[in-house]
């Protein structure tokens, strides 16, 4: 389960962007305020959108289509409405509690569990859902759906890959970028340093205390990569005490014991200093890297996570957003219509290619810096004069895993990151924090919410 995504991951958005021209096309521009209807007959419907899109890049890119549909259609319109990150689950839920829930949700998709137990989303009529179902890759369907029903339409989708510094592995002698955990760990081993008084100057490979994109988010990668996962099928408890969980502890547990990795490190400022040869991260990155490293990001290369052996099917992690509707709109016919015109409408784009054209959704996400579910669009979005970096995080939509979001998956996220940490700083064993996050995880999944 990644990213905190905006208890850490949040941090993210703060970095200049630098990505593909292939932006949205033009249409109504602005941030004026929407029609307010006054309640007289005949008046347009407004819809409410609550989403975490509160400010800079992240609240412009969302207010153009906004802005567009709200100048092209009179019975309907949409006003915008958001709140940090860190206070989007509790808004959500406290505000249906109230009564003054919006018509339109945006959840991390880790939360929809809990959502759905709580009665706050509204499954997806089937038109909609064989849309969805029929549009996007497995792993984006998966994440917004609970229990087989899809729940809304996948919008910001995020992929797990190999950063590795090219310049740090070639002084290594290290030819190219790991394909297996084995060649993983001895290129870490060749290409960290420490100085005489046992002081990190490089990490090999860079494990991080930092936020839940790296602690949980690299670890739920490899998992996956091992063919394992963190959550059972039905839901109600852990599945990471496996042979596959405890091969990606003794991995992680080795290279900090052998000074590979030094886990007190923030690998995002390490790694574009040339301070961390190899580590696993999303897609979001590649752009903030790209401005802030200038000339040196021609050192940065990215290749699809290593498996455990040669042969080993592909898989990694992905994490997403997703666009829902509350169960307690009085308009969710128009909610939904909104929806499909913003997610599944084509529009031409600016692209290299005459007469391409992608969803407004996906145009949103490329502009900053992010994927959608939609593989055609992004294929179209990034293909002329795109950085290669994003190549992998799109190949990655194919194997991607989505994390589980069970009812309970937010706790269960933060007691695994506990226990990561716990093993990376030396307070547990392997055996200890695997038969930790077993009891403490079970407990949690399969309590009644």
């Amino acid at each position: 389960m990644t990213p905190s995504h905006r208890t850490g991951a949040l941090s993210r958005r703060h970095f200049a962007l630098a990505l593909p021209s292939a932006l949205l096309a033009p249409g109504a521009s602005g941030c004026a305020a929407p029609y307010q209807g006054t309640g007289r007959p005949g008046d347009p419907i407004v819809l409410t959108l609550l989403s975490h899109y509160a400010s800079g890049t992240l609240k412009e890119a969302l207010q153009r289509p906004v802005d567009e549909w709200n100048a092209t259609h009179d019975r309907v319109k949409v006003r915008t409405k958001a709140v940090e990150f860190t206070d989007l689950l509790t808004t959500f839920m406290v505000r249906q509690a109230a009564g003054q829930g919006a018509d339109i949700l945006h959840p991390y998709c880790l939360w929809n569990g809990q959502l759905v137990r709580a009665g706050v989303l509204r499954p997806a009529p089937s038109e909609h859902a064989e849309e969805i179902r029929h549009g996007y890759g497995g792993a984006a369907v998966g994440a917004s759906s609970v229990g087989g029903k899809i729940y809304g339409y996948p919008t910001e989708v995020q992929t797990y890959a190999l950063y590795y510094n090219k310049r740090l592995l070639r002084e290594a002698g290290v030819e190219g970028p790991p394909r297996t955990w084995h060649e993983l760990e001895e290129a870490a081993y060749r290409t960290a340093k420490r100085d005489r008084y046992g002081n990190t100057l490089v990490q090999g490979f860079g494990l991080s205390t930092y936020d839940d994109s790296t602690t949980v988010g690299q670890t739920l990668a490899l998992l996956n990569a091992a063919g394992g996962t963190f959550v059972s099928a039905d839901g109600r408890s852990t599945a990471i005490d496996s042979l596959a969980g405890r091969a990606v502890f003794d991995l992680e547990h080795r290279l900090v014991v052998k000074g590979a990795s030094a886990p007190g490190v923030n690998v995002y400022k390490a790694f574009q200093s040339g301070q961390v040869a190899m580590v696993v991260s999303a897609g979001w990155w590649t752009g903030s890297l790209k401005a802030e490293m200038g000339k040196d990001y021609r050192d940065v290369g990215v290749a699809p996570l290593p498996v455990p052996e040669t042969g080993d099917e592909r898989a990694t992690l992905s994490t997403g957003f997703m666009l829902g509707v509350n169960t307690a709109s009085e308009h969710p016919r128009e909610a939904w219509e909104f929806l499909r015109w913003l997610n599944t409408e084509k529009v031409s784009t600016k692209s290299a290619n005459r007469g391409a054209a992608a969803t407004r959704m996906s145009s949103l996400q490329v502009s900053v810096g992010s994927l959608t579910g939609r593989a055609e669009d992004m294929r179209t979005l990034l293909s002329e004069g795109s950085d290669p970096n994003l190549r992998p995080f799109l190949d990655a939509l194919a194997y991607a895993v989505p994390e589980p979001n069970v009812p309970g998956a937010q706790q269960a996220k933060s007691l695994l990151r506990k226990n990561i940490e716990a093993l990376w700083t030396g307070q547990q064993s392997v055996d200890e924090s695997l038969r930790t996050i077993r009891r403490q995880v079970d407990q949690e999944v399969s309590r009644s919410w």
